[in-house]
C-alpha cells in the first residue's frame, strides 16, 4: 500500500553541551518528514508533500529522504530551509528554537490516491500552509484512513484555545491519533491523559495512542484500554524517537481500515505499543533522528523479548 505523509522538513541543528568542545551538529528533521523516513526504511511506498529550499539544509534533507526511498514532492519552496537549534540536557531530552515558516501549496492532485494520508506537527497548524494540509487531507480521506500526531511545538502554537482548536479539528479527521504525555499537558493541563484519550476517540478517531517515553505508551479504543511497559534502553538522544514511534506504528496496522482499527482486540494493540515501542528504544539509542529498518526492528524486538524472559 501507498503511504502519503503532509508536512514540513526541518534541518535540526543540535547544539554541542556548554565546554565540551564538540561542534554541533546538523541532523535532517522535521517529524512528518521523519515519518516518512521512518516508513521507507521499514520498505513501505511512501510520498513527502513538503516544502524545501535549494540551500545546503534543503539538499542535505532531499539527499537524506530519497537515500531511504522517499518520493519528494514540493509545494512550493520557501526562501531557506526551515530549521530548529534542538538544546539536549543530561539526560538526552531534546528542546527546539524554531526558525520556520510554512506556505504550502498542495498543486495538482496526486495520479494515484494513497491507502493512507499521515498528517501532523507544525504544518497541520501553522498558518498559511496549514489549509492545504487540511484541504488535501479532507479531499482524500474518502479513499484513505488517516492518522494525525500534534508533536507539539509550545513557541509556535500562539494563543492556547485557538491551538487546542485547531489540534482538535484535525483531531476530528483523523482514524488514527498518536500524541505524547508532555503535547496532551500543554493542550490539558492537569487533565489525566486517560480523559484527554477518551474524548478524543468522541471526535471520530478509533484509536488514540498515547507516548509517555521511559514510562512506556498507552492505546484507547472504544473497546479496551492498553498500557505497554518501554524498552530498557541507554539513551543518546530522544530527537525523533516519537516518529520512529509512530512509523512502526503505520507499518504494522499498514492495509487495515476504518472498521479494523476499531476492531482491533487487547492483544493486537499490545503488539503494536510494544513493536513501535521498540522502533523508538532503537532511535533513542543512536543520536539524531535514525530509525530502524524492518531487519534491525525485528532483531530488537527479540533482543528485548530474550532480555524479558531472562529477568522474569
Amino acid at each position: 500500500m501507498s503511504f502519503l505523509v503532509i508536512g514540513e522538513c526541518v534541518a535540526d541543528i543540535v547544539r554541542a553541551p556548554a565546554g565540551s568542545g564538540a561542534a554541533d551538529r546538523v541532523h535532517p528533521g522535521g517529524s512528518p518528514a521523519n515519518v516518512a523516513y521512518g516508513l521507507a526504511r521499514l520498505g513501505r511506498d511512501v510520498t513527502l508533500l513538503t516544502q524545501l529550499a535549494d540551500d545546503p539544509s534543503g539538499r542535505l534533507i532531499a539527499d537524506h529522504l530519497k537515500g531511504a526511498g522517499v518520493r519528494i514532492a514540493l509545494g512550493g519552496t520557501p526562501a531557506r530551509t526551515p530549521s530548529a537549534a534542538v538544546g539536549l540536557d543530561d539526560r538526552g531530552r531534546a528542546t527546539y528554537t524554531f526558525d520556520i515558516a510554512w506556505t504550502l501549496e498542495a498543486g495538482e492532485p496526486a495520479a494515484a490516491a494513497p491507502a493512507h494520508v499521515h498528517i501532523g506537527s507544525i504544518a497541520a497548524v501553522t498558518a498559511p500552509g496549514a489549509d492545504a494540509v487540511l484541504a488535501e487531507t479532507e479531499r482524500l480521506r474518502d479513499r484513505a484512513t488517516v492518522s494525525y500526531d500534534p508533536n507539539i511545538r509550545p513557541g509556535l502554537m500562539g494563543e492556547h484555545d485557538a491551538a487546542v482548536a485547531r489540534v482538535e479539528r484535525c483531531v476530528a479527521l483523523g482514524d488514527l491519533v498518536k500524541a505524547s504525555d508532555e503535547d496532551l499537558a500543554w493542550l490539558y493541563p492537569g487533565e489525566d491523559p486517560h480523559a484527554v484519550a477518551a474524548r478524543w476517540l468522541a471526535l471520530g478517531p478509533a484509536v488514540v495512542l498515547v507516548t509517555r517515553g521511559a514510562d512506556g505508551s498507552l492505546a484507547v479504543t472504544r473497546r479496551h484500554t492498553v498500557a505497554v511497559e518501554a524498552p530498557p534502553v541507554t539513551v543518546v538522544d530522544t530527537v525523533g524517537a516519537g516518529d520512529s514511534f509512530m512509523s512502526a506504528v503505520l507499518d504494522t496496522l499498514a492495509g487495515q481500515g476504518r472498521a479494523a482499527l476499531g476492531a482491533l482486540s487487547a492483544e493486537e494493540l499490545t503488539g503494536l505499543l510494544a513493536r513501535a515501542g521498540t522502533a523508538a528504544a532503537v532511535t533513542v539509542s543512536r543520536a539524531g533522528a535514525q530509525p530502524p529498518d524492518r531487519t534491525e526492528l525485528d532483531a530488537a524486538r527479540a533482543e528485548f523479548a530474550l532480555r524479558s524472559g531472562r529477568a522474569s
